[in-house]
């Protein structure tokens, strides 16, 4: 079960950071994805890390804005937004999946994120 938090209200500018908490002690997922969802759009992938060796990967929209951490003894994974715009104004979702070549099927329940001009 994933639990996301950390969404709020911010200027454009500024900064936020998101956890996705895991429960269970055996959670070892291929990796753990970031994905978001604005108001009228479909949901769009944000990034993704790895649980061995914390390969990153990010959208074009965010490359050098956002940063995706994990903390694998904690079973949590971060996402450091930075530079926000209001275009990144969403619900945003965590998500992990057990192998690369399958889908996301483990999901948060989403937290808003919302920027301000």
């Amino acid at each position: 079960q994933l639990q996301a938090s950390g969404g709020g209200l911010v200027q454009a500018g500024g900064s936020l950071t998101l956890s996705c908490a895991a429960s269970g002690r055996t959670f070892r997922p291929y990796d753990m994805g970031w994905f978001r969802q604005a108001p009228g759009k479909e949901r769009e992938f944000v990034g993704r890390i790895t649980w061995s060796y914390s390969i990153t990967l990010y959208a074009d929209s965010v490359k050098g804005r956002f940063t995706i951490s994990r903390d694998n003894a904690l079973n949590t994974v971060y996402l450091q937004m930075n530079s926000l715009k209001p275009d990144d104004t969403a619900v945003y979702y965590c998500a992990a999946r057990a192998r690369l070549t399958s889908a996301y099927d483990q999901w948060g329940q989403g937290t808003q994120v919302t920027v301000s001009s």
